[in-house]
């Protein structure tokens, strides 16, 4: 089997190249490094099942040969990065998705997107399902990524309704682990350096928010299951065990023992209440269940960030 992976010098990106390898495909990983990094696929260089392709995939795709998979990874993802790259942002879901796309069609591949439970917006079903259309601003600042991703989900399924592609949806809910920056934005790599520094933990809101943590070898594993499955709607892959921003802060705290204190600020704009996926699809369906638990993917994650910072301190 031969694998393209757009987006795969990114967090999610690299795990699901590292499980694309383990599975014995040739994977040619493409990125245009404005979010990834090559550092997060270092190990992989000298693979001679292994290459990589700096380009922007909002141009033309060429790969030379055949390609039996295309998993269309690349995007800006967290809040820092799309509401500093709108443009980029829209972009890579309409007109990448669109050239990831016309590959698929010419190299007669399955094609697999990278959409986000961020489709559904701020909520007003809960949790949500699959069938849920969600409550979106779509003039908001947060506009630029939910739009960017329900415009590729429409996309895909016109061209597997039209031209006939075999396609894929997988929508991803909160993910954590290692290879996650630290200046990514999002809740945990957030607090863990902070902790790690002993400075103040930042709770937007008054914390009462909920997420739902995955840990990313659980979410690659449900991701890899989703391709090789003749389940071609929308699925969501996610970890259902909701917690409140607030109590995630307070975990951490404990499990880095931080002298840290928890300040409170602003929420915000249109930021989502709760965020919980109905996984009964994944469950009936691929037989998958999220398996690692969240005490033990902060454990592993902490390791990661702590390392990660001790390494940049100079001397």
């Amino acid at each position: 089997m031969r694998s393209v992976v757009t987006g795969g010098a990114g967090f999610l990106g690299s795990h699901l190249c590292d499980r694309l390898l383990s599975e014995k495909h040739e994977v040619v990983c493409i990125d245009n490094l404005i979010t990834g990094d090559t550092a997060n696929i270092a190990h992989l260089i000298g693979n001679p099942k292994f290459s990589f392709i700096q380009h922007d995939v909002t141009n033309y795709i060429y790969i030379d040969g055949s390609v039996d998979f295309i998993f269309h990874f690349a995007s800006p993802a967290s809040p820092i990065d799309y509401l500093k790259l709108p443009i980029q942002t829209l972009k890579v879901g309409s007109l990448g998705t669109h050239k990831a796309l016309g590959l698929a069609k010419a190299k007669k591949a399955r094609f697999f997107i990278a959409s986000t439970s961020e489709v559904y917006g701020d909520p007003l079903v809960h949790p949500q399902e699959e069938s849920y259309w969600g409550n979106v601003n779509p003039v908001g600042p947060r506009g630029v990524y939910d739009e960017a991703k329900r415009f590729s989900e429409a996309m895909t399924m016109a061209y597997h309704r039209y031209h006939g592609i075999d396609t894929r949806i997988v929508r991803i809910f909160n993910t954590y682990g290692e290879r996650m920056r630290l200046n990514d934005g999002r809740a945990i790599p957030a607090f863990m350096s902070q902790a790690i520094r002993n400075e103040d933990l930042t709770v937007f809101g008054d914390g009462s928010q909920t997420r739902s943590v995955c840990y990313v070898s659980d979410l690659i594993d449900g991701i890899y299951k989703l391709m090789i499955s003749a389940y071609d709607m929308p699925m969501n892959i996610g970890n259902p065990e909701e917690v409140t921003i607030l109590e995630l802060a307070k975990e951490i705290l404990r499990l880095t023992g931080s002298r840290s204190k928890i300040i409170f600020q602003d929420l915000p704009e249109d930021d989502p209440k709760v965020r919980q996926p109905d996984i009964t699809k994944a469950r009936e369906i691929l037989g998958w269940m999220p398996i690692i638990t969240r005490e033990e993917g902060l454990a592993r994650t902490y390791k990661y960030f702590l390392k990660k910072m001790q390494n940049q301190q100079p001397g």
